[in-house]
């Protein structure tokens, strides 16, 4: 895909002896919302880490036409592709304003800065409105949304986002799904990986389906909504059944 921003092609990774991904091959143009789904288990964090240079791989990887081969993590996440980790990961102990401070922590324009603070509260009010609270101390979902808004704080290219609806009730799901399509309004390239299905085929442009290392399912979000085997593993049908309308959020009425 010559438009891409990200490509992975044929890529091979694991821990030790371990391999987990074998000849994983995807591709993400900018501006897009793609969604990697697949159970627990499956080789989506891993994949996550790969990119992220937290593990070592084989095989291509070039983001906005660079290679990726021998880059460290932190060049990688100079180069703007960010990553939102499984379980947030904040600074418990510190206020919700320093945890944002921290995701620019690359950068020196300080005015832009102060100008990206509160673009991110604006996306997130609860967060403005507890931006002196220690991080620790908010609720699962205000959690989440301080996670991304620390991300955002970056500037990514690519926001790649582990399990955001992990742990959350429909309705705050339902909320961040939102912000999501907001996030790629303003230009940001978003990489989703979810184990809960609906949620992510319902925001997503495109989709891939990991099992045990491999991607074995790939297409619009719509085509992977009424493709037969996606909904007997991953959407509780017996049988086939209608996909969901285009927009419609997990758990919505």
């Amino acid at each position: 895909m010559s438009d891409a921003l990200l490509e992975v092609g044929r890529l091979n990774a694991g821990y030790g002896e371990m391999a987990v991904l074998r000849d994983v091959s995807i591709a993400i143009r900018p501006a897009e919302i793609v969604a990697l789904v697949g159970s627990n288990g499956a080789g989506k964090t891993t994949l996550l880490r790969a990119l992220s240079r937290l593990i070592p791989s084989r095989g291509e990887l070039r983001f906005a036409g660079r290679s990726l081969a021998g880059a460290a993590a932190d060049e990688v996440f100079g180069l703007g592709l960010v990553q939102v980790p499984e379980g947030r990961q904040l600074f418990d102990r510190m206020s919700v304003a320093e945890n944002l401070r921290m995701g620019a922590y690359q950068r020196r324009d300080k005015a832009a800065i102060e100008a990206d603070l509160e673009r991110v509260y604006a996306l997130f009010p609860a967060v403005a409105d507890r931006r002196r609270q220690l991080a620790g101390s908010l609720s699962g979902g205000e959690q989440q949304m301080c996670a991304m808004a620390r991300a955002l704080m970056a500037r990514p290219r690519l926001l790649m986002v582990d399990e955001m609806s992990l742990g959350l009730a429909p309705v705050i799901v339902d909320a961040l799904l939102e912000t999501m399509s907001q996030i790629r309004a303003q230009g940001v390239t978003v990489l989703l990986v979810e184990q809960d299905v609906h949620a992510a085929l319902s925001v997503a442009d495109r989709g891939y389906v990991l099992e045990t290392g491999e991607i074995v399912r790939a297409g619009t979000a719509r085509e992977l909504e009424r493709d037969p085997e996606v909904q007997r593993a991953y959407l509780g049908a017996a049988d086939p059944v209608p996909a969901m309308p285009a927009g419609r959020a997990h758990g919505a009425p």
